[in-house]
């Protein structure tokens, strides 16, 4: 069976911004697989015509993995104990609910999250295993 793997924003973003990645998602040997969380994420920042494209025709040219009920409700039991153990202000909290949500999609998939946001999904690693890789 071959290896999945889900790019995170932070790569995709990086990547269409300055070709950074180009060589490295070009040499992964396995099935890409995208996030609807990721395309969200995208979407949002979306302010160019270009962006819009970007996002478009990744949603496309790949399967979309979203987060199941119990990824839903898991990310909120996970955060509730990020925030009981690290106290953090709600703004943290609502940054990391998406990248918790795209952890749990990749680990009910048994897929391999790429980032380039290591303290973030580090920190949610602490709470569940998922397999991340770090560019």
């Amino acid at each position: 069976m071959s290896e999945i793997f889900i790019l995170d924003s932070s790569i995709l973003i990086d990547d269409l911004r300055t070709g950074r990645f180009s060589g490295q998602i070009a040499s992964l040997s396995g099935l890409l697989r995208l996030s609807s969380v990721v395309l969200a994420e995208l979407w949002r920042g979306a302010v160019s015509t270009f962006d819009r494209e970007f996002s478009l025709e990744l949603a496309e040219k790949r399967p979309v993995l979203t987060p199941t009920q119990k990824n839903w409700i898991e990310s909120g039991q996970i955060l509730a104990q990020i925030r009981r153990d690290r106290g953090f202000e709600a703004q943290k909290m609502r940054e990391l609910h998406f990248d918790v949500l795209i952890a749990l999609t990749a680990r009910t998939h048994g897929a391999k999250l790429i980032t380039s946001n290591r303290a973030d999904f580090e920190l949610i690693r602490e709470y569940r295993e998922f397999e991340l890789e770090v560019w």
